[in-house]
């Protein structure tokens, strides 16, 4: 027996593209990755006053979850104004990843990672949208881990926290 999500609900998630995103970005300009060098994140720049990304993203997939909201635009003040807190954590049933081919088929680990976005949630039975996620800031996974074993030998319930991230760019001319 490997139990059921409770008032399940659809997720949106768009995974990242590592290796699209380490391609070079400004195809031979100043730039060999599009991963910052220090902290091996998706760059952020402005150019000629456009914020752009170097970050890829694969197909979004829609997977059941659980929701567990933490925060929602809870408001951080700044003396340049103010930054939304917003953070939420969805539960997912491994049956469900099974179906949707999002474990890896060699180890058994979901296809999940740190860095993948939050796009949406949808209702489950007609799949009427219950909220989209403003990008940026956007809501990305910061821990991905499983929760639960059911009864027997495997697993049950997969945990994903989103969160925000502050918002900075490296200027280029």
């Amino acid at each position: 027996m490997r139990g059921r999500l409770i008032f399940p609900f659809l997720a949106h998630v768009a995974r990242l593209d590592t290796v699209a995103t380490a391609a070079d970005p400004d195809a031979g300009g100043p730039l060999t990755s599009g991963y910052d060098p220090d902290f091996r994140e998706p760059i952020v720049r402005t150019v000629s006053g456009v914020r752009t990304t170097g970050r890829k993203e694969l197909a979004i997939v829609t997977v059941p979850c659980q929701v567990e909201h933490e925060k929602l635009e809870e408001l951080r003040l700044y003396a340049q104004g103010n930054s939304p807190v917003m953070r939420m954590t969805l539960i997912f049933h491994y049956r469900h990843l099974e179906q949707n081919s999002l474990l890896d088929p060699a180890t058994g680990d979901p296809l999940f990672r740190l860095g993948d976005r939050l796009d949406a949630i949808h209702l489950r039975r007609t799949d009427a949208l219950v909220q989209k996620l403003k990008n940026p800031p956007g809501m990305f996974a910061t821990m991905v881990h499983p929760i639960a074993y059911g009864i027997g030998e495997r697993r049950n319930l997969l945990a994903i926290h989103f969160e925000d991230r502050e918002q900075g760019s490296r200027e280029l001319s």
